[in-house]
């Protein structure tokens, strides 16, 4: 007897704490019920036979309304109840993700004598997100190892990792910790938070774009994202500079950060 019901994605994921209300045909509600964590609705109270409008409702995604028919059981098998995120994406289920670096990349590239650019990358860094069910409450923290910089010529990343630039020997560690996330379309968000560079905290905003979630090899889920900013060297006490003759800057003043990030759900990642 009472309320049965599952409430998904349209990936299937379930939709965790989604409320399910239950009104008659005068529109009066009779039930409310809020789905666990498997995004199972189920009730015990025994419903008098008749017409219902059964809505599901879940901070994000759109409502979903339907009618159902009571017989003399007293119970409301509404089934599988499939909501639509709103705007259309289906995002990451909530929890723990964690960064994958061996299918990651942290990249920056700089101009260079104003006709071209280099590009390094660092190759030692992790990092853990965690999708909120309000999604502007997730979170994202990670850590770099600074002297992991890689430009593909020794004798620069030397330099790179010198106090003119990084100072790795005094400021091992580069950290980005955020502090908000605000849509700025489907499946795209600005992620507000700081970071921390060679002892120097900065607010800088990532432009996110979220490409999809989908099962491994190895038994996990994935989900993929790309983002990029754009940094000031001297926010950041990096004003080392070589000017030419011609009175170019050998090393532009500003950084663009590119990140390409695949994150395995859960705390660990698998081995």
């Amino acid at each position: 007897m009472g309320l049965r019901a599952q409430v998904r994605t349209r990936d299937g994921w379930a939709v965790q704490h989604a409320v399910v209300t239950v009104t008659d045909m005068t529109g009066a509600q009779v039930l409310r019920a809020t789905a666990d964590e498997d995004g199972t609705v189920r009730t015990d109270t025994p419903l008098p036979a008749g017409a219902y409008t059964v809505i599901v409702t879940a901070v994000g995604y759109a409502p979903a309304a339907s009618t159902a028919l009571v017989t003399a059981s007293g119970r409301v098998e509404a089934g599988t109840v499939v909501l639509a995120r709103q705007g259309g994406v289906e995002l990451p289920p909530p929890g723990a993700w964690s960064l994958d670096p061996a299918h990651s990349s942290v990249a920056a590239v700089a101009q260079h004598l104003g006709i071209s650019s280099v590009r390094g990358r660092f190759t030692e860094f992790s990092g853990r997100i965690e999708i909120a069910d309000e999604v502007h409450r997730s979170r994202v923290d990670a850590v770099i190892t600074a002297a992991s910089i890689d430009t593909g010529n020794g004798m620069r990343d030397k330099h790179l990792r010198s106090p003119d630039f990084l100072d790795t020997d005094c400021f091992p560690e580069i950290t980005y910790r955020s502090d908000g996330l605000t849509p700025t379309g489907p499946d795209r968000w600005t992620v507000h938070g700081v970071l921390s560079m060679r002892g120097v905290d900065r607010p800088v905003d990532l432009d996110l774009s979220y490409l999809g979630t989908g099962p491994d090899p190895w038994g996990g889920v994935r989900a993929a994202f790309s983002a990029t900013a754009e940094l000031r060297r001297d926010d950041f006490a990096m004003n080392y500079n070589q000017v030419l003759q011609a009175g170019i800057s050998a090393i532009g003043t500003t950084l663009r950060v590119e990140l390409d990030i695949q994150a395995v759900q859960g705390e660990s990642l698998p081995s």
